[in-house]
């Protein structure tokens, strides 16, 4: 087959964890005989359209306004408009060509218009790998008001994105329930994060040297800093383990909440907290592999659920993950289940502090959860599976 993958987000210039999922699935696309594009946006390149080849995959990068750690108006704007200069700036070698599918990720929203066209032009399939409930979750956590004009407007987006899939993925198990009163039902089904399984070599303590936290616990998040992680628990709990020396809090990432958390950590004086810029993905896995315990947090107001694709890398490095979610989120007990960490609902912050305690007191603990985390991780989510079940997908009747 010959398929074209659909995101807003690619390597190499991208930090974000959805970029290196695309691309392990373009790669194993590859392995199993298929030709594979990519299209994509990138906001710092002069030309309307280039074309490059990474590992044996064609990407197509459209000149677009930036749509990341910008104010929520104007990457509200250039997001909307990204379909069609996607189609101005691309279309043209996309309609000379022939595609057997289309694979296209959300977020963003905004692609949906644009493989309708090409859907019909190609008379093929698109699946929609549906990672984010937009704007359902930002008015759960009232960053849109329900009843506003700009929340309908989003809505109608929202709907041309789902009327032009095929098949709908979604993360987890608890999110089809949000399409069982809709049209798209049928459409649905689960599809878990993946990522393939890395190779760890020793490291060399480099990152602990140039941050001077050789004989620190290191506990780790690494990823968007944004209203949607509300980061401020874990700022909590760096706070709790303030006079406990042996703990040191690292966070590297950028989003609209960054200014909180360095606010926050003056007028605190939380002084065991590190937080650095974004890097890019080679660096972040090198800075992972380092450290001893991955963090994560989801916003307790959520009403959808999530699964960060940053908890794959902890699995992967054979990190135990601590965090905390929204009431009700499945990956709750798909971790605890696994004894791949420890997850409570955002609301149990005690619940959180004392799980915390237990991976700080005991490095055996820290051993056997990272350990079963990597069982976990080529058990439940391969990539080698997720591309047979969105090929199966794909193909016509």
């Amino acid at each position: 087959m010959r398929l074209l993958l659909i995101v807003d987000d690619y390597l190499p210039h991208s930090t974000k964890i959805a970029s290196k999922m695309m691309h392990e699935l373009a790669l194993e696309f590859k392995r199993q005989g298929h030709d594979v594009s990519v299209l994509t946006p990138f906001s710092n390149q002069n030309i309307s359209l280039v074309q490059k080849n990474l590992d044996g995959i064609e990407i197509l990068y459209f000149k677009s306004g930036s749509i990341k750690n910008i104010s929520k108006i104007k990457r509200a704007f250039n997001e909307t408009i990204l379909g069609l200069i996607a189609w101005v700036f691309a279309g043209k070698i996309l309609r000379n060509q022939s595609f057997d599918g289309i694979i296209y990720y959300s977020p963003s929203i905004f692609f949906g218009k644009l493989v309708g066209k090409l859907k019909k032009h190609w008379n093929c399939n698109s699946y929609l790998i549906l990672r984010d409930i937009f704007p359902q979750w930002a008015a759960d956590n009232g960053l849109i008001h329900r009843n506003s004009p700009i929340y309908y407007f989003f809505k109608i987006f929202e709907w041309i994105n789902y009327n032009n899939a095929d098949k709908i993925g979604v993360m987890l198990p608890s999110n089809q329930e949000l399409f069982s009163n809709t049209k798209f039902i049928n459409k649905v089904e689960v599809l878990f994060n993946w990522s393939e399984i890395p190779e760890i070599h020793e490291s060399d303590g480099f990152f602990r040297k140039k941050l001077n936290l050789e004989d620190k616990i290191v506990m780790f998040y690494g990823g968007n800093i944004g209203h949607a992680q509300k980061m401020m628990n874990l700022v909590e709990l760096a706070h709790r383990f303030i006079e406990d020396s042996r703990v040191h809090f690292l966070f590297v990432g950028e989003g609209d909440e960054t200014e909180l958390i360095k606010k926050e950590k003056v007028q605190r004086n939380i002084s065991n907290l590190t937080l650095l810029p974004s890097v890019d993905q080679q660096t972040y896995f090198e800075m992972l592999n380092e450290f001893d315990i991955g963090l994560f947090s989801l916003h307790p107001d959520h009403k959808t659920n999530n699964f960060p694709g940053k908890l794959l890398g902890y699995m992967g490095y054979s990190k135990p993950i601590l965090g905390c979610v929204n009431e009700g989120n499945d990956l709750k007990e798909i971790i605890n289940s696994s004894k791949s960490g420890f997850v409570s609902d955002c609301k149990e912050s005690e619940n959180l502090y004392n799980a915390a305690k237990l991976l700080v007191d005991s490095a055996e603990l820290r051993r056997e959860m990272g350990e079963n985390g990597r069982k976990l991780l080529a058990k439940k989510f391969s990539v080698r599976s997720t591309s047979i079940q969105i090929e199966n997908a794909l193909k016509k009747d």
